[in-house]
């Protein structure tokens, strides 16, 4: 049994790493290139903290890239189950950088996609879980946002990307039978946060006297979701591959599907203000903002399908989420 992390130095990924390294689940191989869209430091630190893990090697690889994604697989043939957490993140950067967007998530997929073909060829692959997000859901009204809603009007490039990674995982399931779970995230924070998040983002504006921006004049909610919480519904996931209808069941059976991971408690971006204020004994200055471009008001996951199949239920609020964030962030920044 090998393990594939993609984005293994990411915020989600360093903690997948982790978490299977612990329960002692067989070599994990983790790749990432730690690009520059955000600080690199942070990635080698969270990097640093994997050292010495059984059975895990890291290696800087770029998923774009079509020939080293090739001598991956090619070397590591034993790979039996892939987590795909690396693609380029982030709504706004999607309308400064739209082609780093297409070759991270297009094309990046696709050598995931393609290299688990190759696994599965030759007997013996069990499961790929794969990165989604809530923004899949654009501008969508109803709440809570239901994976059986429809999902066809994106409001950013990054949310269209992540959309053709699920119709990409439903092509390969259904023909060449990969077993394959799509998990659309829904705004994760906790220690070692990425920094272009909320929780980061006002903290670190909060601690160094900076006005922070709030869009849509602060009518906004997130579904946020602690990476704990997250973590744990990712490898119960990883350890339920789906079932595949045979061929003859047509597109509906294919062994792929795809569910919401969040908190399922949407909160006010005000409360989330609210809540870092405390934790940070630090009152925020507020800069209010028009809506940005690409950017919607709220978000809220309908989790009962996740909930129904894996038993998954989260259980860390913001109340007692973000002043652990607060505490990592303190002791990252040595304050």
């Amino acid at each position: 049994m090998t393990f594939l992390v993609t984005g293994a130095a990411g915020f989600i990924g360093s903690y997948v790493v982790r978490a299977l390294a612990e329960r002692g689940a067989g070599p994990i191989v983790g790749i990432d290139n730690l690009n520059a869209y955000y600080d690199p430091t942070l990635k080698q630190a969270r990097l640093a903290t994997l050292e010495g893990l059984d059975g895990f090697r890291f290696e800087r690889i770029d998923i774009a890239d079509r020939a080293a994604m090739e001598d991956l697989f090619a070397r590591y043939p034993a790979i039996d189950r892939i987590v795909h957490l690396a693609a380029q993140a982030g709504v706004r950067y999607s309308l400064e950088n739209p082609h780093a967007y297409v070759e991270a998530n297009i094309v990046g997929q696709l050598n995931i996609l393609e290299g688990a073909r190759r696994l599965q060829a030759a007997g013996g692959f069990k499961h790929l879980v794969y990165a989604s997000s809530s923004s899949v859901y654009g501008g969508n009204t109803k709440v809570p946002f239901s994976t059986g809603d429809r999902v066809d009007t994106p409001v950013s490039l990054y949310a269209a990307t992540k959309r053709a990674d699920e119709l990409m995982g439903h092509c390969y399931g259904h023909l060449y039978r990969i077993p394959m779970t799509g998990l659309r995230f829904f705004t994760v924070y906790g220690p070692w946060g990425r920094p272009d998040m909320a929780a980061y983002l006002f903290t670190d504006a909060m601690m160094n006297g900076r006005p922070i921006k709030v869009f849509n004049q602060g009518d906004m909610s997130r579904d946020f979701t602690y990476i704990d919480d997250i973590v744990a519904g990712v490898l119960a996931v990883l350890d339920g591959p789906p079932p595949d209808g045979g061929p003859e069941a047509g597109v509906e059976g294919a062994p792929h599907r795809v569910y919401n991971i969040g908190n399922n408690r949407p909160e006010p971006l005000m409360r989330l203000i609210e809540v870092l204020e405390r934790a940070l004994n630090v009152k925020a200055e507020i800069d209010f903002q028009p809506m940005q471009p690409g950017d919607v008001k709220a978000t809220y996951a309908d989790i009962s399908a996740i909930a129904r199949d894996f038993g998954y239920r989260p259980t860390t609020p913001i109340d007692a989420g973000i002043p652990k964030f607060v505490d990592w962030y303190r002791r990252y920044h040595g304050l």
